[in-house]
């Protein structure tokens, strides 16, 4: 297909059943398996297919991908049912992103570039690390057209390399294979990237999320006032984010514990980086055991700053509940581990927990550890992880920052 062309004639009508429109109508933009009532077409569809999605009644709601083996039925594209899905489409959505990014952070190039349905482009993840681009596809739409997203993105800003990174389990629920491998150009086993005036490197295509965590970043710069004169501990470390804004921040020492060991070999690397090696001890460790051990107070570090950032412990809704226990359980120790004046920074990272889930695991931890606690602030995600005001499972991240009284 010409990188400029329309897709074919559409065949498929997704025509919900009675009264599944007003999510749809009020900005959401997922169409769930359950809410359709048939599939109209001339022929049999396809995963990532384009759909017209109608009401009952026949009204058109907009255009979208369709894929017959999701829960997700249909993700919207576009209000209007006849916009072409080419390479212009792409090229626009990806050019508006970059904009976005440049706005909220000006003269920087490390980023989330797309946020998938936030940016108008349902399953797509680009993380920008300077001239290397890390992609994760998650749906079959976005999967079908990788090409012209790739194009779209050559166009835009040139990369020396492109990596696609889809092991995500999400993609087993759309019924595509997990893979990683290198797109276009050539990937570098790790990418240096500045953010906020401080170096990190990055493990492309390696650890967690596609090798750094940007959407914390609008946290870890909130925090730097906060770490002037602490003794912080940062647990689940991964490579150092925290504990380096901790240091440059004026903490008199940092001790951050990950239990990955490559997670803690890049964190001294970034230390190093930042000239910050003599203030970071970092070391592999399992947080639970070493809370445990702080709530004890047998520990000859004291910390006066905690900071739980924990990968996500929700897999799937019906998860919940455990994770939220142990959410509970990490904060009901970290509280107990403080002196009175101790700041403890805590975040959960699952669209499963709601903002009101977390502050309520918050309150039951509190009351665990039977002290009086003051919240200094709530926040999320970052910038460049935009939220979808009609769509809350494109809000996924909590963060609070706590006071000892």
């Amino acid at each position: 297909m010409p990188d400029n062309a329309a897709e074919p004639e559409i065949v498929h009508r997704v025509i919900l059943k009675a009264g599944q429109e007003d999510r749809l109508l009020a900005g959401h933009l997922w169409v769930f398996s359950n809410e359709v009532r048939e599939v109209a077409g001339k022929a049999p569809p396809e995963a990532g297919d384009l759909a017209i999605v109608t009401t009952a009644g026949g009204r058109e709601l907009g255009l979208a991908f369709y894929n017959p083996k999701s829960l997700i039925a249909a993700r919207m594209l576009t209000r209007s049912p006849a916009e072409p899905i080419d390479g212009d489409f792409f090229r626009r959505r990806l050019a508006d992103a970059i904009a976005s990014r440049e706005a909220a952070y000006p003269g920087e190039n490390a980023y989330r570039l797309c946020f998938g349905e936030s940016d108008g482009l349902p399953g797509l993840v680009v993380d920008r690390y300077g001239s290397i681009l890390v992609l994760q596809v998650m749906s079959a739409g976005i999967e079908r057209r990788l090409p012209l997203v790739q194009a779209a993105l050559e166009e835009l800003l040139s990369p020396k390399g492109i990596y696609l990174k889809n092991d995500h389990r999400v993609r087993a629920l759309e019924g595509l294979p997990l893979e990683c491998k290198t797109l276009a150009g050539s990937i570098p086993e790790k990418v240096a990237i500045v953010e906020g005036g401080m170096r990190f490197t990055a493990p492309v295509g390696e650890g967690q999320k596609t090798g750094h965590y940007f959407d914390q970043r609008d946290n870890r710069a909130f925090l730097r006032p906060y770490f002037a004169g602490r003794s912080v501990l940062d647990l689940y470390c991964y490579t150092g984010g925290f504990a380096i804004h901790a240091a440059k921040g004026g903490a008199k020492s940092v001790y951050a514990l990950d239990s990955s060991g490559p997670a803690v070999a890049l964190a001294r690397e970034n230390a190093k980086l930042n000239g910050v090696e003599g203030a970071v001890s970092v070391d592999e460790g399992d947080a639970e055991q070493a809370l445990e051990s702080f709530a004890r107070l047998e520990q000859p570090f004291k910390p006066d700053f905690i900071l739980v950032d924990p990968p996500s412990l929700v897999p799937a809704r019906k998860h919940l509940p455990k994770a939220i226990r142990l959410y509970a359980k990490l904060n009901t120790l970290a509280m107990k581990a403080l002196p009175r004046g101790g700041l403890l920074a805590t975040a959960t990272c699952s669209h499963h927990v709601s903002r009101e889930a977390f502050v309520d695991m918050l309150r039951q931890a509190q009351a665990k550890a039977q002290r009086p606690i003051t919240m200094l602030s709530l926040r999320g995600q970052a910038a460049d992880h935009p939220i979808l005001l009609a769509m809350p499972e494109t809000e996924y991240l909590h963060f609070a920052l706590l006071r000892m009284d």
